[in-house]
């Protein structure tokens, strides 16, 4: 085994899936905090906590070699003041905890990785933004991606390391954004949604996962890192590249007042759907990191032969 141990805070949903996965083959234990039980498989095991309070979960945090949080609210859901305040306090209460955690300890995670979020940038369609030219944007979704960052890096853990790893929409079949679009397709309304110029910075769930143990055996790296595909592509060509894949010839356009009725119905923003994402990962490919699916019909061919 290349690795000792391996713990997921939060690790139970879709992306810890997805790295529990990668990772059993490779470390000597995939260790998953979650708040339900669940039977152990092979070298991947789950510990209890509530997010909230230090238990004997935070022994397990001892000499690992990578620590993630992935804990957080999913953002596809309607702006209240109950989904704003939760969506807030399941980022940030996780995250300080895990830091008091590691702050008391005598050997603790050599790397801690905090999954945030690409949608920290302003809305851009005028050029890319990277981790060291890139500007933060306003609203609501980034407020939240700022008290997060700083909530991560205001801990003093001088014998961890902390990378803040901004993550585009994963690409993968069994969760996340991408099953919903691909509904979309099959029902003949894969079209552009609203105007269909706005970029959508994406990444294949086989590179978030490559690009995780790329960051733990590179130590020079730290900070913010962008996670996502070097190709940011617009709305139109990323519906059309899912018509392609999967053998759709036509889809109905999606245009924005009609996406507002839409997200009322279903319970989401516009916002995650219009908002220009164009982020370039420029930490990755400075350091060399090689991209398995770095063009979007690539990652779509991978995702239709996968089913």
């Amino acid at each position: 085994m290349k690795y000792g141990k391996i713990v997921l805070a939060g690790g139970n949903g879709y992306l810890g899936g997805i790295l529990a996965k990668y990772f059993s083959s490779l470390a000597d234990e995939v260790i998953i905090l979650a708040r339900k039980p669940q039977a152990g498989t092979g070298h991947i095991k789950t510990l209890l906590w509530d997010g909230k309070t230090i238990g004997d979960w935070a022994y397990s945090l001892q000499e690992a070699d990578l620590l993630v949080n992935i804990c957080g609210k999913n953002v596809n859901c309607r702006y209240t003041e109950k989904n704003k305040k939760e969506i807030f306090d399941s980022r940030l209460i996780p995250t300080r905890l895990l830091g008091q955690a590691i702050e008391e300890m005598e050997n603790p995670p050599k790397l801690w990785i905090n999954i945030t979020s690409a949608t920290i940038y302003r809305h851009a369609e005028d050029h890319p933004q990277d981790e060291f030219t890139g500007e933060i944007g306003e609203g609501f979704s980034i407020e939240v991606c700022k008290a997060w960052e700083n909530s991560f890096f205001e801990t003093n853990t001088p014998n961890t390391r902390k990378v803040a790893l901004r993550m585009g929409i994963v690409l993968g079949l069994k969760d996340g954004a991408f099953p919903r679009l691909l509904n979309l397709v099959k029902l003949g309304m894969g079209g552009k949604q609203g105007t269909g110029e706005q970029y959508m910075s994406w990444i294949h769930e086989a590179d978030a996962a490559a690009s995780i143990e790329w960051l733990l055996n590179h130590p020079e790296i730290k900070g913010t890192v962008n996670c996502t595909a070097p190709e940011a592509i617009k709305n139109h060509v990323f519906m059309r590249s899912i018509r392609k894949a999967f053998g759709r010839n036509f889809g109905l356009p999606a245009p924005a007042w009609l996406l507002a009725i839409g997200a009322k119905i279903i319970g989401t923003e516009t916002e995650l759907i219009l908002k220009s994402r164009w982020v370039k990962p420029a930490v990755l490919l400075n350091s060399g990191f090689d991209f398995k699916y770095g063009k979007i019909d690539e990652a779509m061919t991978a995702l239709s032969q996968a089913r």
